[in-house]
Order: C-alpha cells, then structure tokens, then sequence
C-alpha cells in the first residue's frame, strides 16, 4: 500500500475526530451553561407530610379491600381449569412412547444400512 495514501486516510480520521470532539465539547458547554436548582444547603428544607398511625390503618385497610374486589372480578372473569383424568394422561403417555419407539427403530435401522 502506498504511504501517501495512508497518510490521507490519517488525516481524514484526524479531521472527523477534531470534528467529533468540538461537538461534544459544545454540548458540554451549553450543559454548563443552563441554570440549575441551588445547592442542597441553600435550598429551604421541607417538612414532608406525615401520617398518623391511625390513617395508615385505615389506608391500608382501604388498599386491602380494593385488592381483594380485584381479586373477586378475575376469579369471576378467568375460566375453569380443566383437568385431565388419569385414564387420558396414561393413553397419551402410552401413544407417546409407541411413538418414541418407532423414531428409535428407524434410527437403528439407519445404523445398520450405515454399517
């Protein structure tokens, strides 16, 4: 490969990375630039609400309740669950392994024409 050329293409690479880092460094000063929330010290400290223990009974009593109707309207909603009897699962069980057996069969006489 001619040096020439790899230097062009050096040069190239080096433009588009100068171009690249005097994006980025843009954003960042724009970012600096904004004017954000004073520091946590001088911001005026705020009582948050506090609940009385009775209130928390009674909102968890409430939430409690609320699941619950939930709870009533999908098991109202959900169909019946079906099962299958033993005298089904044992005849599937059965057509499954004559089934295995005959895959097995063939294999074995795949083998044997092999050999």
């Amino acid at each position: 490969m001619d040096t020439n050329k790899i230097l062009a293409e050096l040069r190239a690479e080096r433009g588009r990375i100068d171009q690249a880092i005097s994006a980025i460094e843009a954003v960042n000063s724009t970012a600096r630039n904004r004017v954000s929330r004073p520091p946590r010290a001088a911001r005026k400290s705020r009582r948050s609400g506090r609940m009385s223990a009775a209130a928390r009974r009674k909102l968890s009593r409430l939430l409690k309740q609320r699941w619950a109707q939930g709870k009533m309207k999908r098991a109202k909603a959900s169909k019946p669950v079906r099962r299958m009897s033993r005298a089904a699962r044992k005849r599937i069980a059965e057509a499954q392994r004559a089934r295995w057996a005959k895959v097995k069969a063939q294999q074995q006489a795949g083998k044997k024409k092999v050999a």
